[in-house]
């Protein structure tokens, strides 16, 4: 890297989309997150750094409030940052140039970006994704589940449940909508079907579905396949899947038919105790990546906040 480059500020409309890609596809730190097919259909609006020609980027999701200029994190988009992971110095000018452009903050940045150096006036708090490597035969990986998890899959298995691979978006958006989790409004709904609507049509994208014996619709998971990861984006169960098992049944399942293979589950991790049991109850490890804060706001908007 060149001692003069410059990192300059790009609009959306400027910012040459292969090069992006490009530069996001070769990063050590790939994440899907990042692409612009991916933040186009989750960010409302968003610009970007670029350190030199596409050497580092950085996407910036926006909104406005009150005139104001805040970055936020994406729905379906758990890790940004910068791609690839530059040098601690590098970074630094990175986050100092967040606070010439904007003066609220609270976003994610990916795990690759975890050595930075503090920065009096931003607040880096450590997150916790779980990541499954399935390169082991099926017999070793589930020595690694718990004891609680063992239990859960075999009362699971036997309640005559089925899993069906490749089921309908409709389907599963009408099963989604009718078991919806606080917060998900119309907008969100309608980032959830682009998203898993172009995975689907562009082949690395498909929803597990699990039936009861009734052939009813209990659990459902939408899983990104992209490079090595495969991303449990999206899942939903209803109270009879929740009875029966049957996020477990899926995730078991996945993982047999995936074991041996250079495939690592993204669960994308979770703050919820119950949540984090439940990935590390399959073996899965933590890897740690932060939630980026800052905000120089006035006084008498300390109290914004994303929406």
């Amino acid at each position: 890297m060149k001692n003069n480059l410059k990192i300059k500020y790009f609009k959306h409309t400027e910012i040459d989309s292969e090069k992006w890609n490009q530069c996001i596809h070769r990063a050590e730190n790939c994440r899907i997150y990042g692409y612009n097919w991916h933040l186009d259909r989750t960010a409302k609006i968003w610009d970007a750094l670029i350190l030199g020609d596409y050497e580092f980027v950085m996407p910036l999701p926006y909104k406005i409030k009150f005139g104001i200029k805040y970055l936020y994190q994406p729905l379906y988009s758990q890790q940004l940052g910068i791609f690839p992971n530059p040098p601690d110095a590098v970074k630094i000018q990175f986050f100092d140039l967040l606070f010439h452009y904007f003066r609220f903050a609270d976003f994610q940045i990916n795990s690759g970006n975890a050595t930075v150096t503090p920065h009096s006036e931003v607040d880096f708090i450590p997150r916790k994704n779980y990541l499954l490597n399935l390169n082991r035969n099926y017999s070793e990986l589930s020595k690694a589940f718990s004891t609680n998890t063992k239990r859960n899959i075999k009362k699971a298995n036997k309640n005559n449940l089925s899993l069906i691979r490749g089921i309908g978006l409709e389907e599963y958006l009408d099963f989604k909508s009718k078991n919806l989790t606080a917060g998900l409004n119309e907008s969100a709904m309608k980032s959830l079907k682009n998203v898993i609507a172009f995975g689907q049509y562009k082949g690395f994208g498909e929803i597990y579905g699990v039936y009861t014996q009734e052939n009813n619709l209990c659990a459902a998971a939408y899983f990104c396949r992209w490079k090595e990861r495969a991303i449990y984006l999206n899942a939903v169960s209803n109270v009879e899947g929740k009875k029966l098992g049957g996020m477990y049944y899926l995730v078991d399942n996945f993982i047999k038919t995936n074991a041996g293979q250079n495939v690592i589950i993204d669960f994308e991790g979770s703050m919820i105790s119950g949540l984090q049991r439940f990935y590390s109850g399959f073996g899965a490890i933590a890897e740690t990546y932060f939630q980026l804060k800052f905000n120089r706001l006035p006084l008498f908007l300390k109290w914004l906040k994303r929406k």
